[in-house]
Formats: C-alpha cells, sequence, structure tokens
C-alpha cells in the first residue's frame, strides 16, 4: 500500500493519536494486545511491537482469521485492538465479526485503519465506504468514527475501558485538531455549533468542513447547527430529534455510501418519530481511482457541498 504523504502544517493524521493512545494503555495494563494483518506499517504499530515484542501478533493477510485470534484473545482474558486496513477487515472477515465478535458479546477492539476513501489512489478494492452500513446492524457491537486525533485518543480510551465489542473507524486523511466537550461518552453527540434554521450532523472527516459550511452559511444569515455523531452505534436519538423539532431540517455528512451509514441511521430516526426534510452527503456507489481529496470534492462532500444543501433545505421552509 502507498505511503501516507506528510500532512501539511495544522492537519493531522489520527492513526498518530491511535497508536500513543494504545502503547500508552499497554504500558499500564498487561491485558492489551494488537493483532494485526502484516499491517503493523500502515498501521503505525511498529513501536508497540518494539516496545512490547510479546504482545504484538501478525497472522499476515488473512483477516479472518485475525478476528478470530482476536476474539480468542479476549475469552482469555486479554484486551485486543485488533488493527487492519478497514475495507479488508470489515469486507473478508465480515462473518467473524459478525459470529466470533458481534453474537458472541467479545471484548475485541476492532480498528478499521485508513478508512473511507483514504487509499483513493489504490482504487475501488481499498475503498472503505460501506463499512458502516455492514456494521450497524449487528447488535452488541458499538461503532464509533472520530472526528480528530483528540477525539480518536478519546475514542480508544472509551472502547478499552468498555466491556464489549466496539469497531473504531480511524481515519489517515489529514484533518484539523477541533474544540471538543471535556470528556467523550459513548452514545452522545456533540453540539459543536448552535443553530436555528437548519442543522448539519457530520462524522469523521466530515466534521470539520460541516463547521466551515456553518461559517459560509452565517455569512449569509442562516443560521446552521452543527452536530458531532462520533458514535454510530448507539446512535444519540435525543440530540437527533432536538435538532429537527427546533431546526425543522437537516443535513448529513460522511465519507461513506449515503445508503446505510450516518444518513441512513438519522434518516430512520428522524422517518419514524419527527419527519423533516433531509439532504444525505456521501458516495453514490463505487467510486474511480483517485486521490482522496478529488473523490471528495467530486461527491460534493465539501464546505461548499454541505452548504449548497443547507441552503436548499432552508429555501423549502421559506
Amino acid at each position: 500500500m502507498s505511503a501516507a504523504a506528510p500532512a501539511a502544517p495544522g492537519l493531522f493524521d489520527c492513526r498518530d493519536a491511535y497508536v500513543r493512545t494504545v502503547e500508552a494503555l499497554a504500558a499500564d495494563d498487561a491485558r492489551i494486545v494488537a493483532v494485526v494483518n502484516d499491517s503493523v506499517g500502515s498501521s503505525k504499530l511498529g513501536t508497540f511491537r518494539d516496545r512490547f515484542p510479546d504482545r504484538l501478533v501478525n497472522v499476515g493477510i488473512a483477516e479472518q482469521n485475525m478476528v478470530g485470534v482476536g476474539a480468542g484473545l479476549a475469552n482469555g482474558g486479554k484486551i485486543p485492538f485488533v488493527s487492519g486496513a478497514a475495507c479488508f477487515l470489515t469486507a473478508r472477515a465480515l462473518e467473524q465479526i459478525k459470529v466470533d465478535v458481534a453474537y458472541s458479546n467479545a471484548n475485541v477492539k476492532l480498528c478499521g485503519i485508513s478508512s473511507g476513501v483514504a487509499y483513493g489512489e489504490l482504487g475501488a478494492t481499498h475503498h472503505s465506504i460501506e463499512d458502516l452500513a455492514w456494521l450497524r446492524p449487528l447488535r452488541n457491537l458499538t461503532v464509533i468514527v472520530p472526528s480528530d486525533p483528540a477525539e480518536t485518543a478519546a475514542a480508544i480510551r472509551a472502547a478499552a475501558a468498555f466491556e464489549g465489542p466496539v469497531f473504531i473507524r480511524i481515519s489517515r486523511m489529514p484533518v484539523p485538531e477541533l474544540d471538543h466537550p471535556a470528556t467523550f461518552e459513548i452514545g452522545k453527540a456533540e453540539v459543536l455549533r448552535d443553530g436555528n434554521d437548519v442543522t448539519l450532523i457530520a462524522t469523521g472527516t466530515l466534521v470539520h468542513r460541516a463547521l466551515a459550511a456553518a461559517d459560509a452559511l452565517a455569512a449569509e444569515g442562516i443560521s446552521a447547527r452543527v452536530v458531532n455523531m462520533a458514535t454510530i452505534t448507539p446512535l444519540d436519538e435525543t440530540t437527533i430529534l432536538a435538532a429537527a423539532r427546533e431546526t425543522g431540517a437537516i443535513v448529513t455528512a460522511e465519507e461513506h455510501v449515503v445508503r446505510g451509514g450516518l444518513g441512513g441511521a438519522v434518516a430512520e430516526t428522524v422517518a419514524t418519530r419527527h419527519p423533516v426534510p433531509m439532504r444525505i452527503i456521501g458516495f453514490d456507489g463505487f467510486q474511480p481511482t483517485g486521490s482522496a481529496e478529488w473523490m471528495m470534492e467530486r461527491a460534493g462532500l465539501t464546505a461548499e457541498g454541505i452548504a449548497a444543501a443547507a441552503r436548499e433545505l432552508v429555501g423549502l421552509k421559506a
């Protein structure tokens, strides 16, 4: 897999926060181990391997086996962080995630590295833009999509302390640091900006773009609420319904296909409990080969794309 380009000033790779946090946790808790699929480099777990050589298991390119090994370690009292490229971890090992982890309620922490279209130049086989749709229906599986390095670190700590299976979607696409509340709570959304005219609900790499969209809309006199929905399962329905009641329109944005991800989850809640106009921004099916940024722009996953959808909804309300 191609090496990631250095992040521009002010932008950060969430994998760095991931490995720093796992190493710090492992230093204090001998139960923490890592399981990888020949992905020490792409997961940035080289220093973990050097510090804890007896606590990293490399199964090779065998994702189903990797998840099974993680489940076995959890059954033996360990806290395994099963780490691999999100596209392969979720697609190749979906049955093992379903049966060995979710159905068995095993204390496994699944870490989908380089999620979304981060491996853009390697083509559709390496894009991980369907993973939330595959994982959301699995009972017992908590699904978290952090927005920046600080939230990634907080999510890893929360996952380690949580008794049960967790999937954390970890981006390598450079993102800025955001201002978050003091604590990270699984299942609780963050209202990063209040507003009355429309709500922008985003997750992962789209959160900072939603904030930029809100800035642009404010300059036009449109008051946009911005919600960071880091936990996809369990979903913070209270915050969603409050947004529906108080702003009357919702735009969702995610680095995922438009079917079955964050937008689908929000739509299920809104449609059955407080219907309001919605727009779901994401990818429409398989994507071509190209840079991640080019694909994001092509799909309208930009601040302007989010703002345009919000303007449309506000116009419908007028």
